[in-house]
C-alpha cells in the first residue's frame, strides 16, 4: 500500500468507503490488485488476492481471489446499510464483470474466487465539530517524510475529508 494512500482524498463518499476497506484489507494481508475495475458490464469496487507469501493454511496451495462490493451508507438509509442493494440482478452483473476480469487476466483464472461485501457507515462532520473535536480527526503518522494513515480497525470510526467512516461489516463469500 503506497505511503500516500489517503493523499488524494476526495469528497466522494463511495470512494472514501472503498479506500477505507482497501486499507483494512491490506492490513489483513490482502494484495489490492485493482480499485474500481471497469468493463462493459460494470465495475467491481475492489479486486483483491491473498498475499501468497503470507498464506496461513498450509493445505492452501493457491491464494484466494476476491471481488469486493463496498456499500457506503449514511444513517437512516433504506436498504439495510447497503445489503439490500445487492439484488440478484446486481449479483449477476458482478458475476459477468468478474468473468470479463478473468478473461483479461488469464493467469488468475485457476485461482479459487469468491464475492465479498463490505458495509461502511458514513457521517458527515459539521465544520464546527470537525475543527473543535480533534479526537475525531484521523490520526496520521509521518514515515519517510510521507503522511500515512494509522491502522484501520474493524468497528472503529476514522475521520477523513470531513466524514466519519466506520467499517461495520465485512461478509466473506456473501454470494456464490
Amino acid at each position: 500500500m503506497p505511503a500516500n494512500f489517503w493523499a488524494n482524498q476526495t469528497s466522494n463518499v463511495g470512494e472514501l468507503g472503498e479506500q477505507l476497506v482497501a486499507q483494512w484489507l491490506h492490513q489483513q494481508n490482502w494484495l489490492i490488485l485493482h480499485q474500481r475495475w471497469r468493463c462493459r458490464w460494470g465495475e467491481i469496487d475492489l479486486i483483491i488476492q491473498q498475499d501468497p507469501a503470507k498464506l496461513k493454511a498450509k493445505d492452501q496451495l493457491q491464494p484466494l481471489l476476491a471481488f469486493v462490493e463496498v456499500k457506503t451508507r449514511s444513517r437512516g438509509n433504506w436498504d439495510a446499510d447497503g445489503l439490500w442493494a445487492i439484488t440478484p440482478k446486481k449479483q449477476a452483473k458482478l458475476w459477468r464483470t468478474a468473468e470479463l476480469f478473468l478473461g483479461e487476466y488469464p493467469e488468475k483464472q485457476n485461482l479459487p474466487c469468491r464475492f465479498d461485501v463490505a458495509l461502511v457507515s458514513c457521517l458527515r462532520l459539521s465544520q464546527t465539530c470537525h475543527r473543535q473535536k480533534n479526537d475525531l480527526l484521523l490520526p496520521l503518522t509521518v514515515e519517510s517524510g510521507a503522511r500515512q494513515i494509522s491502522p484501520v480497525e474493524f468497528g472503529q470510526p476514522v475521520s477523513v475529508a470531513g466524514y466519519r467512516l466506520l467499517l461495520q461489516d465485512y461478509i466473506p463469500a456473501a454470494f456464490d
